[in-house]
């Protein structure tokens, strides 16, 4: 369990570097080619849509694979290095339009992964335990992250008290990133052993697609786990639609950097404690009434969102972020691998990131679209209400269904 961990803590480094110097690094890059603070916001939003349908169409191809014995670890690696290669290049890219096309890359990499380690909770905890150790994760992952993003962040902020030029500061942070990730990532690649796996251990392109029809069929059969999914769709959808735009669209609002990064790392930091809380409450409340709180924040926190017109509102709403952010995604994570066959967890964790990661191109595409057809950013954040109030509904409803 505490290898697996580990993983959340170097893979987080990336996460938190998408949410906050990423984002302020493209938008210098595009700024020295003259492109406007909407079109900048425009596309990065594209650009993330682009690196999200490309998961989403290989995500359960690659989760079927890795559930041929033996695969799993393989192709877990694969991911890895596609992702942490492309994210120390990113220092290396000059043009924005480069820039974009290696973020794609390594953001593939990184989703990729993300898909091969949830299906990799069953094998390495018991059922009754899910939901804590998933809390673990995501908490451990937010509070480890920090380390590496503070001295990026020291680097950025200040290149010149140091002598470094903005370019020469970002191939740096860049490269620590993706040590931090890389390094955090041996300890689960040692010691992991696929416990479950698919009877049918045939390998080939026929085999993998065959299986993964029969668990689509499977899905749409077991009505608890299809609505839960559609419902996972627009909650998460909404979820990491915000942690994705979050400093974009601060950037976009004309709120100052240093401002933006260390309000969103007071995100990381109350995330930590907040994870934590859920997880152990986990023990004693129903997931069912965990996740609805959860979900309901996030309805209130994009209402809020529309009104927000200074710097100390983005501070509230980085805030109010972290403390549901961690939650939402490990109960989730949880409760979908304890109603699926673990032998097949790298099918169904494949499809569930369609309906996460995978979809999660709808809500950064609304976000674009709203904000360029009225030239208000604050408009493409408040829209993302509607994707959860459709998502409780949803997984009340998944319940209803399972009673039935």
């Amino acid at each position: 369990e505490r290898n697996w961990i580990l993983y959340d803590v170097g893979n987080s480094a990336f996460t938190l570097l998408i949410a906050t110097i990423l984002p302020i690094y493209f938008n210098y890059l595009a700024g020295n080619a003259g492109i406007s603070s909407v079109d900048y916001l425009v596309y990065w939003g594209y650009a993330a849509s682009v690196g999200t349908i490309l998961v989403a169409l290989a995500g359960p191809v690659l989760g079927t694979m890795a559930d041929t014995k033996g695969f799993k670890k393989p192709i877990f690696t694969g991911a890895i290095l596609t992702g942490v290669i492309g994210c120390a290049l990113l220092g290396l890219a000059k043009g924005w339009m480069l820039f974009l096309v290696i973020y794609i890359i390594a953001k593939v990499g990184f989703s990729s992964s993300l898909i091969f380690y949830d299906s990799m909770l069953p094998d390495i905890t018991d059922s009754d335990r899910m939901d804590r150790v998933s809390a673990q994760g995501y908490a451990w992952g937010y509070i480890g992250s920090c380390i590496p993003f503070l001295l990026c962040l020291t680097l950025v902020l200040g290149s010149d008290i140091i002598g470094l030029s903005i370019n020469t500061a970002m191939i740096i942070s860049f490269a620590v990133i993706a040590i931090w990730w890389i390094i955090f990532s041996v300890p689960l690649l040692r010691i992991y052993r696929q416990r479950y796996y698919a009877e049918d251990s045939r390998f080939g392109i026929q085999s993998t697609f065959h299986n993964l029809w029969n668990s689509l069929k499977e899905i749409a059969a077991n009505k608890q786990i299809f609505l839960f999914l559609l419902a996972f769709l627009f909650y998460i959808d909404g979820v990491y639609t915000i942690i994705e735009m979050a400093t974009v669209y601060g950037s976009a609002l004309g709120l100052d950097s240093a401002g933006l990064l260390i309000a969103l790392l007071v995100t990381q930091i109350a995330a930590f404690p907040s994870s934590i809380l859920i997880g152990r409450l986990s023990r004693d409340l129903s997931t069912r009434m965990l996740i609805s709180i959860c979900i309901c924040a996030y309805f209130f926190i994009s209402i809020f969102a529309i009104f927000m017109s200074r710097q100390l509102h983005f501070w509230i709403l980085a805030l109010m972020v972290g403390m549901f952010q961690g939650g939402i995604q490990a109960l989730s994570r949880g409760h979908f691998a304890k109603m699926i066959p673990p032998e097949k967890s790298g099918e169904y964790f494949g499809v569930m990131d369609i309906c996460g990661k995978g979809a999660s191109f709808i809500g950064t595409t609304t976000i674009s679209l709203v904000s360029q057809l009225t030239g208000n950013a604050n408009l493409g954040i408040g829209a993302l209400a509607l994707f959860f109030a459709v998502g409780l509904i949803l997984f009340q409803l998944s319940f209803r269904k399972h009673s039935n």
